[in-house]
C-alpha cells in the first residue's frame, strides 16, 4: 500500500534516509527514525548505489488523470449552491445524476454518478435526505395533543 503524503514529501523522506545512512546510521535506526519499514530503507539504499540519487525522485502517480481540473473541482460547489431549480430541475433535491448533468453542461465532462459521489465526498459534502413532514403539519396542535390528549389515553403502568 502506498504511504500517505504527496510525492514531494515521500521524496524528501527517501532523501533524508540516504542522508542518515551516509551519516553513519544503521538501516534499522533510519527505519525507526523515519517510521518506515526496514526493507524500504534497503531498497532506497540499493537504488542509490545502482542509479544515483536521482533514482529517489518523485514520479507522477500512476493511473488515469482526472477528468476535471483542480480549478473546475474548486468551482463546482459554487455552481451547486445556486440550487437544483436554477439548473432547470423540478425540485431542489440534488442527486448524483443531476450533479453529473450540471458537470456535463458546465464543463463538458461526462462523469458516472458513482464518481460524482466520490468527488463530493472529497469536497466534504455528504449525502443528505430531506425530512419527510407534511406541509400541513401544525406543530402547536401536535404539542397540545401530546400534552393533554396523549397523557389521558396512554396506558397506565399496572400496580
Amino acid at each position: 500500500m502506498r504511504p500517505h503524503g504527496t510525492p514531494q514529501e515521500l521524496e524528501r523522506r527517501r532523501r533524508r534516509a540516504i542522508e542518515l545512512l551516509q551519516g553513519g546510521a544503521s538501516v534499522t535506526e533510519v527505519a525507526r527514525r523515519l517510521e518506515c519499514s526496514h526493507s524500504s530503507v534497503i531498497l532506497w539504499r540499493d537504488r542509490v548505489q545502482r542509479r544515483g540519487v536521482d533514482a529517489l525522485r518523485a514520479r507522477p502517480a500512476p493511473g488515469r488523470p482526472p477528468k476535471l481540473r483542480a480549478k473546475q473541482v474548486e468551482r463546482l460547489p459554487r455552481l451547486l449552491v445556486r440550487g437544483a431549480m436554477a439548473w432547470g430541475f423540478p425540485t431542489e433535491l440534488w442527486t448524483t445524476q443531476r450533479i453529473a448533468t450540471v458537470i456535463r453542461r458546465e464543463f463538458g465532462v461526462r462523469l458516472h454518478r458513482a464518481h460524482v459521489s466520490r468527488l463530493l465526498s472529497g469536497l466534504g459534502w455528504s449525502c443528505q435526505k430531506p425530512e419527510r413532514r407534511a406541509l400541513e403539519r401544525d406543530e402547536a396542535a401536535i404539542a397540545h395533543w401530546k400534552r393533554y390528549r396523549w397523557t389521558a389515553i396512554k396506558k397506565q403502568r399496572g400496580a
